[in-house]
């Protein structure tokens, strides 16, 4: 059997063609998957850089109230210690002099109280502040993991780049589903968060 050269030239430009067709199609899946993610990653970081501002702010707000706090119990404290010395002190005494006394034991008695209703705000807003924190703590964490699995995902997309193997084109789309959704629940303020996993990597 003869071997016709001019055919077989043809048949391996063939070949050639296809096979560039399939990786030209490959590296423009991942070229396309790769700037849609990194967009994505870019909002999600905007958002997720406020989350921390915000964060931070409460962080702030929490210490502030609990030293108006603390603040307040000292004051508590010293209005009550010197209303005890007053009662004592005005023991056996009358007339003028008891009435005297009797004017500064409700001045601290009045002291006492408000400091102790204000110090019962403060804890109050204190809390607030540590349930804001908590809230804010629980988004800034669907959107760590949303940049962790993103990264994970453009990884494989960069060797399926080198490789030109559409499998591990598949396989990067399950950490980039799971980071697209871990984006999307970190922007709409949805409860998606995998606790086992977020205190794994905690």
């Amino acid at each position: 059997m003869d071997v016709d050269p001019v055919q077989t030239v043809e048949s391996l430009r063939e070949e050639a063609s296809a096979t560039t067709q399939r990786h030209a199609r490959l590296n423009a899946a991942v070229a396309i998957s790769v700037a849609i993610l990194a967009t994505f990653m870019g909002i999600c970081k905007v958002k997720d850089d406020n989350i921390v501002q915000a964060m931070q702010q409460a962080q702030a707000d929490k210490l502030d109230h609990w030293s108006y706090y603390q603040a307040r119990n000292v004051r508590q404290e010293v209005a009550e210690a010197t209303l005890t010395q007053l009662r004592l002190a005005r023991a056996g005494r009358s007339g003028a002099e008891a009435a005297a006394y009797d004017t500064e034991i409700a001045r601290y008695a009045a002291l006492a109280a408000d400091q102790a209703k204000k110090k019962l705000e403060v804890k109050a807003q204190a809390e607030q502040d540590q349930k804001a924190y908590d809230a804010l703590n629980f988004r800034d964490d669907q959107f760590d993991l949303s940049d962790a699995l993103l990264a994970i995902a453009i990884a494989l997309l960069a060797v399926t780049a080198l490789t030109q193997l559409w499998w591990l084109y598949w396989l990067a789309w399950v950490p980039m589903g799971f980071g697209v959704l871990m984006g999307v629940a970190g922007l709409g303020g949805l409860g998606i968060h995998p606790d086992a996993l977020v205190k794994l990597l905690s």
